[in-house]
């Protein structure tokens, strides 16, 4: 199990702490998880017009209308758009964005728009993982292979700069977070929160520590949705 720090602060009007906070620990689960294992993998996939649609609301259309998209394939992730402006958007699955109870949960689609600095160097940690799952590895083994990786330095330290967009109002974060609030999210490799002011009160910055990882993200909460329009209340899951 990987020991996730995680502290948070509630941000306006939806608990981006809930939200969040649940979502990026590790949660054990005493309970009998409902996705014990990978569903085949027909139902990971989608159609691929819907796929570049959903991926590309992650960001708002200025940004995201001249990214690249990748689209999940029977054998990981292809680039099906190429782009114009070094972003990269991508639906990423279950294994790279649920929390431990939906890491095999088919329905997961999460929208993002990586930068050009996190295309470069946060994004491969995701295709590598995306990889592994396809080819039949289980949970731990694919997170001990990232770890390794890592380790060995044959996965990139996080480029200066690296963020991504996760703005889009649709997709599936899973059952324990159906909806994503709209943020930010900042990837540095493993730095002290407090340099960000990150989780001290009133502060709108969450940090989260993977120290076997060395990856250090922090997470910004937004107002408007991709569309523009309000986020606020539309994120609903009031716990």
């Amino acid at each position: 199990m990987r020991q996730k720090k995680v502290s948070a602060i509630a941000i306006k009007s939806f608990a981006l702490l809930v939200v969040l906070g649940t979502a990026y620990q590790a949660m054990a689960q005493d309970t009998k998880t409902p996705y014990p294992n990978m569903a085949p993998i027909e139902q990971y996939l989608m159609d691929r017009t819907a796929e570049i649609a959903l991926a590309r609301t992650a960001a708002p259309e200025s940004i995201s209308r001249d990214a690249e998209v990748l689209v999940l394939g029977r054998h990981g992730f292809d680039t099906t758009v190429k782009g114009k402006n070094g972003f990269v958007c991508i639906v990423e699955r279950s294994w790279t964005s649920a929390p431990d109870a939906d890491f095999w949960n088919p329905k997961v689609r999460t929208p993002i728009c990586y930068n050009p600095a996190a295309a470069h160097s946060f994004l491969p940690r995701n295709i590598k993982r995306t990889n592994l799952i396809l080819a039949g590895r289980t949970k731990t083994q694919t997170d001990e292979a990232i770890v390794a990786a890592v380790d060995k330095k044959e996965l990139p330290a996080m480029a200066p700069g690296a963020m991504c967009y996760m703005m889009s109002k649709q997709g599936y974060g899973g059952d324990s977070i159906e909806h994503w609030p709209p943020h930010l999210m900042f990837f540095y490799s493993q730095t002290d929160p407090a340099t960000w002011g990150a989780g001290l009160p009133g502060s709108p910055v969450l940090a989260m520590t993977d120290t076997r990882e060395q990856l250090t993200t922090f997470a910004v909460g937004v107002q408007r949705w991709s569309d523009g329009t309000q986020a606020g209340e539309a994120a609903g899951h009031h716990h």
